[in-house]
C-alpha cells in the first residue's frame, strides 16, 4: 500500500509518501509544497492545492493521512494553519483517497515512543525507519504522519479482519 502523509501549514505544508508491504516501510518521496507570503491568502491556498495535487498525480498513493490541527495562543495563527490543512484534507479526497487523521502527540509517540517528543527527535526516528531519506523538518513531520498511519492501518485492517470472521460487524 502506498500512503501520503501530510505536514499542514500555510507557509510549508509537508509531505511524504511510503509504500508499506506486510510490516515493511520504504521511502518513496518527500518534499514540501511552498506558499508565496506575498500573495493573499485565497492564491495561497490555491498554491498549496496545486502542490498536493501535483504530488497525488505523480505518486498514486492509495491512502492519505493528515496531521491534526493543534490550537496555538494565537488565534490568528491557528486560523490559518487550520485553512491550510483543510486543504490538506481536501486534496486527497477530490482524488478519491480515504484520509485519516492524527494527532501530533499520537503520531511522535507511534515513531518516537513519546507522545512529546523534539522536532529532531522525530526526524532522527523517520530517517532510521526510513534508510535513504534526508527529509526536511516539514518533510519528515509529514513522513512521521504516514508512518504512523501505516501502523494504524495495518492494526484496524487486523481488527476488522478478525471481528468478520468472528460473526461481528
Amino acid at each position: 500500500m502506498r500512503i501520503l502523509g501530510l505536514d499542514p501549514g500555510l507557509r510549508h505544508t509537508g509531505w511524504g509518501v511510503i509504500d508499506m508491504t506486510e510490516s515493511h516501510l520504504s521511502h518513496v518521496a518527500d518534499g514540501v509544497v511552498d506558499s508565496d507570503a506575498s500573495r493573499e491568502v485565497a492564491q495561497r491556498l490555491l498554491q498549496i492545492f496545486d502542490g498536493v495535487a501535483a504530488v497525488i498525480s505523480q505518486y498514486t498513493p492509495e491512502q492519505a493521512a493528515v496531521e491534526e490541527t493543534f490550537v496555538n495562543r494565537n488565534p490568528a495563527s491557528t486560523l490559518k494553519l487550520g485553512q491550510a490543512r483543510g486543504i490538506a484534507l481536501l486534496a486527497p479526497a477530490q482524488a478519491g483517497l480515504p484520509v485519516a487523521e492524527y494527532a501530533p502527540n499520537l503520531v511522535k509517540k507511534s515513531v518516537v515512543g513519546s507522545g512529546h517528543a523534539a522536532k529532531e527527535q522525530v526526524a532522527m526516528m523517520v530517517h532510521t525507519l526510513l534508510p535513504g531519506s534526508r527529509a526536511t523538518a516539514d518533510a519528515a513531520d509529514a513522513l512521521a504522519v504516514a508512518i504512523c498511519h501505516a501502523h494504524h492501518a495495518a492494526t484496524t485492517a487486523l481488527w476488522r479482519e478478525r471481528n468478520v470472521a468472528g460473526g461481528r460487524s
